[in-house]
């Protein structure tokens, strides 16, 4: 382990039990919530691609069919998904859902930064030279490409007809850039900037800083412009 990834894993761990902590309160409101409603199912564990091609359980609030990821597009998710419960919109919304995965950084699975973990359907849409360098590190809570792509559900909804074919074709290819690009110039500074970054966006969902700060990611592909 490198100085890079020691001092990564040190805020990893701080920070992760610090917000643990202090969301105590709202993770027993949300179980609660949670519990009574939709399927009854607080927590929703997936199998995703970790460091090394290892997989893992990823730890969501649930906020699906429990049966989703065989229906209708899978593991892949537009705006307005039928499949998604009502007090599930909520948490997607806020991003509420995502937070128990603090819990599999603590664990070791992730960092708080690095390359959104991905399922084995959308890892494969990856090229096969991306794939290799994604799993060179631990997949992030959020990261670049997260902030990039905050807005996927609805580039999805866009014109595509199939899906699909748009997130292999387009999507795809364009996150691997993008993560390839936090790989080839992660430090600890950008470590700290995007967690600064990924608070903006929850806040200001529109705001695109990030543009301003990273002026060397790779440009997006015609398909994509208007959205980032």
């Amino acid at each position: 382990m490198d100085r890079t990834d020691t001092y990564i894993r040190f805020f990893d761990i701080s920070l992760s039990a610090l917000f643990l902590l202090m969301l105590v309160p709202l993770f027993i409101v949300v179980a609660t919530a949670l519990k009574f409603t939709g399927e009854g199912e607080i927590f929703f564990l997936q199998d995703r691609i970790g460091k090394g091609g290892k997989k893992f359980k990823l730890i969501k609030f649930a906020t699906m069919l429990k049966d989703s990821p065989n229906m209708a597009l899978g593991t892949l998710t537009m705006k307005n998904d039928p499949r998604i419960l009502p007090f599930g919109k909520i948490l997607r919304k806020t991003k509420i859902n995502e937070l128990p995965q603090f819990i599999n950084v603590i664990l070791g699975d992730m960092s708080i930064i690095g390359p959104r973990p991905q399922t084995e359907q959308c890892f494969l849409a990856f090229p096969e030279d991306t794939q290799k360098r994604i799993i060179e590190v631990k997949p992030g809570v959020s990261g670049i490409a997260s902030i990039v792509f905050r807005n996927e559900e609805e580039m999805l909804e866009g014109d595509a007809e199939d899906k699909k074919e748009f997130y292999d074709r387009v999507i795809a290819p364009y996150k691997g850039k993008v993560e390839e690009w936090y790989i080839d110039n992660r430090n600890l500074y950008i470590y700290l900037m995007l967690i600064f970054l990924t608070a903006c966006v929850i806040i200001f969902p529109e705001i695109k800083i990030y543009k301003k700060i990273f002026s060397g990611l790779p440009q997006p592909p015609p398909e994509l412009r208007r959205w980032i």
